[in-house]
């Protein structure tokens, strides 16, 4: 198996070998979706390097007795787990093809030390370490191979935080059968970003597109620490059917040490909205090419990339079925239904046909 997978080799067969994030990435990419350019380490480089290593003799002796009941117990071993994965030397061609690969990512942007974000990407919904993959470590900004590698390292450490640790002590799963596979994608600098929904979150109705907006990164927005600017947009004509504009009076940024905090928002700006109309247009306009491609509502984040020229500066960073209302039965119309629900209805069945319902 080899060490890394550009996003645009990705096939469907691979999702076991590149985690689920990697995986969504590789299929938009396919797509002809906007993603920023990557790619991913593949289990085969953590397997290579675990084997290389002999971490499952480290494992044995560092967990051998482990009392998951002392609280004080696990975190000192895990801890310690983490440490020796976090320095365990990588085999040379393993370390080699990591290079390598960010090399030609900073060619591909015409950028020395492009800064990058290095992503835990868990390997497979139904095994036993899937419950703790919002766990699993995220690295933003890093630059330079030496860098890139060492934060590598550090996602794979993060398959065995405490809570992840022990619940496969708990269930009797084997460690050594957990596996991590890593994003490395070159990191957007936006102007906004947000969430958007291919139906109203609210009600679940599926004619529209809701958009979550915030100046600088997304992070306010997915946290719910900002409370962002609410957008809806009619899924066949494209035209803004709603807007809410809120007072953002914080936002998230990238400081001059390459970290993202959260500051104030500058006054003249705070309750300005976040996005323009083309650009909420836009916005919709992919998240429905995303539903049309995977053939069901999806929860989409998304980024307005600063370093882009306009018309080509929407980018999609992650897309993933929603799950509240796809799993509710559509509603019957009845009669004496308001007029304004029934045409909502035709519209519905309009933007998502039968067979796509199906699907």
């Amino acid at each position: 198996m080899s060490t890394t997978m550009w996003f645009q080799s990705y096939w469907p067969g691979m999702k076991a070998d590149v985690g689920g994030k990697a995986a969504s990435l590789g299929e938009m990419t396919g797509a002809g979706l906007p993603v920023p350019p990557g790619f991913a380490i593949t289990t085969g480089g953590y397997r290579r390097a675990h084997d290389e290593a002999d971490l499952d003799a480290t494992l044995a002796r560092l967990l051998h007795g482990l009392n998951t009941e002392d609280t004080d117990m696990v975190s000192r071993v895990c801890s310690e787990v983490r440490d020796a994965i976090r320095t365990m030397p990588l085999p040379g061609e393993v370390e080699a093809e990591i290079r390598r690969s960010y090399d030609e990512l900073c060619r591909m942007a015409d950028t020395v030390n492009l800064p990058v974000a290095v992503r835990s990407s868990a390997t497979s919904e139904d095994s036993p370490d899937a419950s703790f993959a919002g766990e699993h470590d995220t690295y933003l900004w890093v630059r330079g191979g030496d860098d890139v590698v060492d934060a590598v390292r550090r996602c794979w450490a993060s398959l065995f935080t405490d809570r992840a640790t022990c619940y496969r002590v708990v269930m009797g799963y084997e460690h050594r059968s957990v596996e991590m596979a890593v994003v490395v994608q070159k990191m957007v600098r936006p102007k906004s970003a947000g969430v958007a929904f291919t139906l109203n979150p609210s009600d679940g109705d599926r004619s529209v597109v809701a958009i979550d907006s915030a100046w600088g990164f997304g992070e306010g927005v997915v946290s719910g620490e900002i409370t962002p600017d609410n957008f809806l947009v009619d899924k066949v004509l494209f035209e803004v059917s709603k807007r809410n504009v809120s007072t953002k009076e914080s936002e998230f940024v990238l400081t001059d040490h390459d970290t993202v905090e959260k500051v104030d928002c500058d006054a003249a700006k705070a309750s300005e909205p976040s996005l323009t109309d083309d650009e909420i247009k836009a916005i919709a306009r992919l998240a429905r090419s995303a539903e049309r491609h995977y053939g069901s509502p999806q929860d989409i984040e998304w980024a307005v990339d600063l370093d882009l020229p306009d018309g080509e500066n929407i980018i999609l960073l992650q897309a993933r079925p929603e799950t509240v209302w796809s799993k509710k039965a559509p509603q019957r119309i009845t009669e004496g239904q308001n007029p304004s629900d029934f045409m909502a209805s035709i519209v519905s069945t309009l933007v998502n046909p039968l067979h796509a319902r199906k699907k």
